[in-house]
């Protein structure tokens, strides 16, 4: 070993180790079990879908409860029969009251709305009962991650929780298995329901964090020359600020940086289109281009411009405004 090299460096790697037997069955029947479910975004709780064990402390109470009984029935304790059989009576009536919390509800998922790579995902519940009492302690959760969100739903009333959901991928992809949980009143039971929805969420690409200028915009007729992007980032065709030049053709950006007003040129702008093309992204890969090419459409959606977008087999004629913004940025997500 040279000098330079340490032997901790040196020392192989230690093996990875193979799933446990028992996780892999556990996985697979778990798997197999979701499949069974349907999938729905409206979902009525019924005796059917919603399941009880008992809990830690359940099983802690119970094993109290056997401990009175057999010592009472030992020693003749007529104090210890009347404790054992109201601490029976307490877990029993906490089993009911716990699957009634449940059982009777009926779950609506509201559409989720389109986000960003890298963001997190609202997922809207809204949890409808016709019960004439309160529903307390539902917590709902994703069923991988279990970070649970509290609500309680009113008598004869609605109320929504949200959950948070963060995808790893852009594109249209289905949102997953959701499980609602109470442990009302007690906590000696352990009372849930499995949902699969059938919602999709359309996951844009992650805008990159610093894009390089715009690109030049192309002349609608083949003689004239595309003039340059400026260097601080703005689309080419602007002019020094006029008097009673409306104030959304200002480069507010320019004007906070230079300490200057300048205007976007409206007749440069109908010279020429600017279009945001894959290949003129640069020579990166699928990803980073298309993350790219997220970040110009939000930028020319700032700056109110005139922008169009080339994807391999996907044109999108230029426009501007809302509705245009999400046509570019759902053929970003879906190309």
């Amino acid at each position: 070993m040279s000098p330079g090299t340490s032997a901790a460096s040196s020392a192989p790697l230690p093996p990875l180790r193979a799933p446990h037997p028992l996780a892999r069955l556990r996985a697979a029947f778990r798997h197999w079990w979701q499949a069974r479910l349907p999938l729905t975004d409206t979902l009525a709780l019924t005796q059917r879908n919603v399941y009880i064990l008992p809990t830690p402390a359940g099983l802690m109470l119970g094993a109290t409860v056997l401990l009175l009984l057999l010592a009472s029935i030992n020693y003749q304790l007529n104090l210890g029969y009347l404790l054992t059989f109201l601490l029976a009576g307490c877990a029993l009536v906490g089993m009911h009251v716990g699957h009634a919390t449940l059982r009777g509800l009926q779950l609506h998922l509201l559409p989720p709305e389109p986000q960003f790579l890298g963001t997190s995902t609202t997922l809207t519940l809204q949890l409808s009962s016709t019960r004439a009492s309160h529903r307390h302690g539902i917590a709902a959760s994703l069923l991988e991650t279990r970070h649970w969100a509290f609500v309680d739903v009113p008598a004869g009333g609605s109320a929504q929780v949200h959950v948070a959901f963060a995808p790893t991928r852009r594109g249209l992809q289905r949102v997953p298995t959701l499980t609602l949980e109470t442990r009302f009143p007690l906590g000696t039971f352990r009372v849930w329901a499995i949902w699969r929805p059938a919602a999709q969420v359309l996951v844009y690409p992650r805008p990159e964090a610093h894009p390089p200028p715009l690109p030049p915009g192309e002349p609608r007729s083949g003689g004239a020359m595309a003039r340059q992007a400026q260097a601080v980032g703005e689309y080419d065709g602007v002019r020094g600020y006029r008097r009673g030049d409306p104030l959304k053709l200002v480069v507010w950006k320019k004007a906070a940086k230079a300490g200057e007003l300048v205007s976007r040129d409206s007749q440069q702008a109908q010279r020429e289109e600017l279009w945001l093309d894959l290949d003129a992204a640069g020579g990166l890969d699928t990803e980073p281009r298309l993350a790219r090419l997220c970040a110009w459409v939000l930028q020319a959606d700032h700056l109110d411009l005139q922008y169009g977008l080339r994807l391999p087999g996907i044109e999108v004629r230029p426009g501007s405004g809302e509705a245009h913004k999400r046509r570019c940025l759902e053929a970003l997500a879906t190309c």
